[in-house]
């Protein structure tokens, strides 16, 4: 099913980033995880990443600040944010700057089964 697609995860919570990794592997796909943006920017798994969930709030670069830096580099995944404070200018970035989906924590199974397959283009 995910042959070819990994999901990078990024979450400075380890639970939260080891329990979506389960989450996402457990439908099939591979998954790279990284405890910050700045940890996931330098990383040498950009190219090779066909989807983000990440959390907004991190110590450090934010989800959305992560977002817009990987637009300036040229990288434009798909990208989840899972958060528990989903704010009116966070949610209005949805569409307009190419954040697929907020997802608000805790989330079920289904919800980031759904929005991996929107976001993976599968049916």
């Amino acid at each position: 099913m995910g042959a070819g697609r990994t999901v990078s995860i990024v979450d400075d919570d380890e639970a939260v980033r080891l329990a979506v990794a389960s989450l996402v592997r457990s439908l099939g796909w591979a998954t790279q995880l990284f405890a910050s943006a700045e940890e996931f920017l330098a990383s040498a798994h950009l190219s090779d990443t066909t989807c983000v969930i990440s959390d907004e709030r991190m110590p450090g670069m934010s989800g959305a600040a992560m977002h817009d830096r990987l637009v300036q580099l040229g990288y434009a995944p798909p990208m989840i944010f899972v958060t528990a404070f989903p704010t009116p200018e966070l949610c209005a970035k949805v569409g307009a700057h190419g954040v697929l989906a907020v997802i608000e924590k805790p989330f079920d199974a289904q919800t980031i089964e759904h929005w991996l397959n929107v976001a993976l283009s599968l049916p």
